[in-house]
């Protein structure tokens, strides 16, 4: 009965210890969850505007033509997979590979026919497992990722579809909601027909120098990259609101496992306390 006893209370001692852990991640990533919050609201005005005056181009000028615009026959598909570098974040990862792998098995009979670009430790280690092909890979990110950070991958990805290495582009990604909602997201980056697809009315007019081309030719690959900058400050906020509810759900359950293994051990030290009064007793009695 007491090695009993010392075994739950070891068990009691361990689960606070880690409630306390668990605790602290879920505080420390409710702060990082609104600077992630911050960064990605403040990141929208600059991607709307940029948008704009591309598509204020591209639908106001007669026969624009610009390699990121047009749409091709499919031979090839890029994909570029967002993910976190650590886990302990619920099924934030978890749910975009499943999410990925399910597409590129639905849509490829073999390897030849896609690439990926992976940011994230979680999602290189995925893919590689698979032995699916990754032209490149981002690792070791911030917390609060800069557009320096990921502008290799952004421009690489970008840069291939233009010289036709692929011939669409899909971005995937957690959208963030709330705290508990993260959506797994699928976008197709390129071609990018979005630009043009609401037409020039209500579109404000610009004057440009040296030439609209010209400046379509330099704005239409910082759009795209701007769309991914944007989807991994997304990204950040999904990973860390979904770390908070992790962390949370975490410390309750510790908590009520604490609650349990109390009253097992209170029950425990009734029955031995019971037990030692009832030989008492005996003794007692037997000596009457």
């Amino acid at each position: 009965m007491a090695k009993g006893m010392r075994e739950v209370k070891g068990r009691i001692k361990s689960t606070q210890n880690t409630m306390q852990i668990t605790k602290a991640m879920e505080m420390v990533a409710a702060a990082k969850l609104r600077r992630a919050q911050e960064a990605a609201t403040a990141a929208r005005p600059y991607a709307d505007k940029i948008k704009e005056v591309v598509g204020s181009i591209a639908a106001g000028t007669k026969g624009v033509k610009h390699p990121l615009l047009q749409a091709r026959e499919i031979k090839k598909t890029g994909y570029l997979i967002i993910t976190s570098d650590r886990g302990l974040a619920g099924g934030y990862n978890a749910n975009i590979l499943r999410k990925v792998f399910v597409t590129i098995r639905e849509r490829h009979k073999s390897a030849d026919e896609y690439e990926l670009f992976v940011i994230g430790r979680k999602g290189l280690d995925y893919f590689r497992r698979r032995n699916m092909p990754i032209r490149q890979e981002v690792t070791g990110l911030s917390d609060s990722p800069s557009f320096a950070d990921i502008k290799s991958i952004a421009n690489q990805a970008v840069k291939g579809f233009e010289e036709g290495l692929y011939d669409e582009l899909y971005l995937y990604y957690n959208e963030f909601v709330n705290a508990l909602t993260q959506i797994p997201t699928e976008k197709k980056l390129l071609p990018l027909s979005d630009v043009t697809a609401g037409g020039t009315a209500g579109v404000t007019s610009y004057e440009y120098e040296p030439s609209a081309e010209e400046v379509l030719n330099v704005l239409l690959p910082k759009y795209a990259e701007t769309i991914i900058y944007s989807a991994m400050l997304e990204g950040k906020a999904s990973e860390f609101g979904a770390k908070m509810t992790a962390m949370g759900s975490a410390t309750k359950n510790a908590q009520k496992m604490i609650q349990s293994l109390t009253l097992s051990y209170n029950r425990a030290r009734q029955a031995a306390i019971t037990q030692e009064i009832s030989e008492i007793v005996a003794g007692a009695n037997a000596q009457g």
